[in-house]
């Protein structure tokens, strides 16, 4: 294969060839990459926390190590790739961008709770040293925070972000520059944070909501976001002009191509939401199962006393009422 050296799209680089399994996940690193960046320094940060908690002796999950690589190679699967390129000509791959950064890595990421990892990590006690964690701490019992959190800002601002972007000239303008670009997909992966972070609640999140409020939550924008992708779907004309004019030698068709995106954006609401259901559903149980076992270590240690005194306080008001 040739070493291609696309072309430049409003400043953003393109690849000249047409999109194949083989090229869209080749790495692509370019100055406004900045995604992908983060992912990396993130990737490395978890590790290096994993192995100094490991060292006190402390064991982590492997699961949510997993979990955290897994986020972070898929932010950069889609941002650090020639499928960032795509995703400036190409719809259908624009929307796979779209979904992987609002629905997949948020999930992976919340999972792994790197919240909890960092609290553990980061010196405690006074002075310059245990600054991180006071600030952290800080920031996650703030108004301001409380306030992202609250099902009343994340529900619609995930909503509205597929609606709000698409369907209006809000697109076409961040489109048409890197840095509004870069701005409306770290925009993806924030809103998919704030929305499933007090549903998945694996980190201390500022609002503790019972589970079937999580649920609920997580359930509310399913069928906003089924009809954004049937709408996208049927639209028969072109819903913005970034995607008007694909390269001619592709032959591809941009109205055929918005379909397939609208297709994608359909497909990708169920699976993630009903694995997040699944995380509630265990946290759910597993709670009620600690609750369960908790009161069963009180009553070995009173010895029943608790159920005693109850069983006597009635026996009293059966007295009372004869």
């Amino acid at each position: 294969m040739e070493h291609d050296h696309g072309h430049g799209h409003s400043g953003m680089w393109v690849p000249d060839e047409p999109p194949t399994w083989g090229r869209v996940f080749l790495p692509h690193l370019e100055p406004w990459s900045v995604l992908a960046v983060l992912g990396l320094v993130g990737l490395v940060l978890y590790l290096v926390a994993v192995v100094r908690l490991q060292r006190t002796g402390v064991r982590w999950p492997w699961w949510r190590t997993a979990a955290w690589i897994a986020g972070t190679l898929s932010l950069f699967a889609v941002t650090g790739t020639w499928l960032n390129g795509y995703s400036m000509v190409l719809f259908s791959l624009h929307m796979v961008q779209h979904m992987v950064l609002a629905m997949i890595t948020p999930i992976l990421l919340l999972v792994a709770a790197p919240v909890t990892l960092a609290l553990r990590t980061l010196p405690r006690g006074q002075g310059a040293a245990a600054a991180p964690r006071a600030l952290l701490l800080n920031f996650l019992h703030s108004r301001f925070t409380r306030f992202l959190a609250a099902p009343g800002f994340t529900v619609p601002l995930f909503i509205a972000s597929l609606y709000g972007i698409y369907f209006t000239p809000i697109f076409d303008a961040l489109m048409s520059t890197p840095a509004g670009h870069q701005f409306m997909l770290a925009h993806f992966v924030v809103t998919g944070l704030l929305f499933f972070g007090p549903v998945i609640a694996q980190d201390p999140w500022p609002n503790t909501h019972s589970h079937p409020t999580r649920i609920l939550e997580l359930v509310i924008p399913v069928p906003f976001h089924a009809f954004f992708g049937v709408a996208v779907m049927i639209a028969s004309s072109l819903l913005v002009d970034s995607f008007a004019d694909p390269p001619a030698s592709w032959g591809i068709d941009p109205v055929g191509d918005q379909t397939v995106a609208g297709g994608i954006a359909w497909s990708f609401g169920e699976l993630p939401t009903v694995i997040v259901l699944i995380v509630v559903l265990v946290s759910w149980m597993g709670s009620d199962e600690r609750r369960a076992r908790a009161l069963d270590r009180a009553a070995d240690r009173d010895g029943d006393a608790e159920l005693s005194a109850y069983n006597a306080r009635l026996r009293a008001m059966a007295e009372q009422s004869r």
